[in-house]
């Protein structure tokens, strides 16, 4: 196949792709890609390649296709298509929650000499390694990253760019709890769709109705949310966006918990679960499960909440996500106590991330990261990134074998406001605010009790 005969058929893929004929697209780029000797067309079809498996959520062939991209560019000895092929290539690992492979050929990116592409998509570059910050929960990166691909954007007059940095900004205040802000920022990406988003792709106003959705949800503005997200899911469903539609699925089955319809959340939360696991979102299968942790605890059906606590903290643990992780131990600490009424017989100790044990007599430098206050020296360095609003409270408890905490004679903080909120065996104690948070004393375990874990949670 020829140079001439390559470009007419990878335009006729493209035709058939924008008309949502998906799989005839597949086919004829396929073909293209089996055939063509021409070097320069099996690069733009293996990038059109990448594109479409993204969308589709195939996330793995999506991997595979970028893989050879490179190898092509190589071929080519072209910096600029090589740059393009690592982006492709960055953006196949952050799909995957890769997030530290995404962060590395971001570097890999922006380490290439000057070339003509790079003005052109540093700003993506910036953008898909603030996604990477933001999954691992490392929030002052990812702001830092998205900052400057909005800056690229602005000075590049990208509106499409700017669209899509609103939304992940969104995304950014929702997790640490400035909905407010959280919802700004995709009323803007609204804004640019409609203003310049004539000739654009439906999945941009697919993806900022979305994120509007999960910000009015937070703010407790349920019919705005339903609404918002119900235009997110029918443009996904016209284009056969599995990922957005099983985000979609995750900000249903949320709204139907916050109105109280657990019967109508349960089965929108396995269906997310099940689109997630089969495209590999493995974040998503976290935040998931702890909406689904959340409507068994509605239910007092406190094991069940519990198993299902331990398997996000699992998830979150191996895609690296510290503020997942946090939420799981959040609930674990805050809500099953305040269920079961003070019986701790229930508890089992899942809080796993952020524990820290305590030999006697130990010094200040063990304790877990305190809040701003406590001097930095004192602070765990693994948890600096983890936002103000989760050090609310902080939990001692003694450590035990994966069927239950064994009995403890008597826990101890330098507090100004503590009060009891469980027991098995003899006190237990939470300290209710870290603003009265003060350099807390081991728990004098007796010989034959294992050491202290201080354990983060919620109040």
């Amino acid at each position: 196949m020829g140079q001439d005969q390559t470009k007419q058929q990878i335009e006729k893929g493209l035709q058939l792709y924008q008309s949502n004929q998906t799989e005839k697209a597949l086919q004829v780029w396929m073909k293209v890609l089996e055939k063509s000797s021409d070097l320069m067309g099996r690069f733009r079809v293996l990038g059109c390649l990448v594109t479409a498996h993204s969308e589709m959520g195939r996330y793995k062939e999506m991997l595979k296709f970028a893989v050879v991209q490179i190898d092509t560019a190589r071929e080519l000895e072209d910096a600029d298509f090589l740059l393009e092929s690592y982006l492709n290539l960055a953006r196949s690992n952050e799909k995957l929650c890769e997030f530290h492979k995404t962060i590395s050929y971001c570097k890999t990116c922006l380490g290439l000499p000057g070339t003509r592409a790079g003005a052109q998509l540093g700003g993506q570059v910036s953008l898909s390694m603030g996604n990477a910050f933001l999954g691992l929960s490392v929030f002052q990166k990812a702001l830092e990253s998205f900052e400057k691909a909005l800056r690229y954007a602005h000075n590049n007059d990208d509106a499409m760019l700017e669209c899509r940095v609103c939304c992940s900004l969104g995304s950014f205040y929702a997790q640490v709890k400035d909905y407010e802000k959280a919802l700004f920022f995709p009323c803007k990406a609204a804004e640019l769709v409609n203003d310049y988003g004539k000739g654009w792709s439906l999945k941009y106003r697919a993806m900022s109705q979305y994120h509007m959705a999960v910000a009015y949800r937070l703010l407790g503005h349920l019919g705005s949310a339903m609404e918002c997200c119900e235009e997110s899911m029918k443009i996904a469903l016209q284009h056969g966006d599995r990922p957005l539609q099983a985000l979609c699925l995750l900000c249903f089955a949320d709204i139907h918990r916050s109105r109280g319809d657990l019967e109508t959340a349960f089965p929108r939360y396995d269906s997310a679960m099940s689109i997630m696991t089969e495209i590999g979102n493995r974040l998503g299968q976290v935040q998931a499960l702890l909406g689904v942790a959340k409507c068994w605890v509605a239910r007092k059906a406190l094991d069940k909440a519990l198993d299902v606590i331990e398997r996000a903290q699992d998830l979150a643990e191996e895609v690296g996500n510290k503020q997942r992780a946090a939420a799981g131990t959040a609930g674990a600490c805050r809500e099953v106590p305040r269920v079961c009424g003070g019986d701790g017989a229930l508890l089992r100790p899942v809080w796993r991330v952020h524990r820290r044990e305590e030999q006697p007599a130990a010094g200040p430098a063990l304790l877990p990261h305190l809040p701003p206050q406590v001097p930095a020296k004192q602070r765990d360095p693994e948890l600096s990134q983890l936002p103000p609003l989760i050090h609310e409270a902080w939990l001692c408890v003694t450590p035990g074998s994966r069927c239950g905490l064994p009995p403890r004679r008597s826990c101890s903080f330098s507090t100004v406001h503590w009060r009891p909120i469980y027991s098995w065996g003899s006190c237990q104690h939470v300290l209710t605010t870290a603003r009265a948070l003060g350099p807390a004393h081991g728990c004098s375990p007796v010989p034959s009790s294992p050491p202290c874990l201080f354990v983060l949670c919620s109040s």
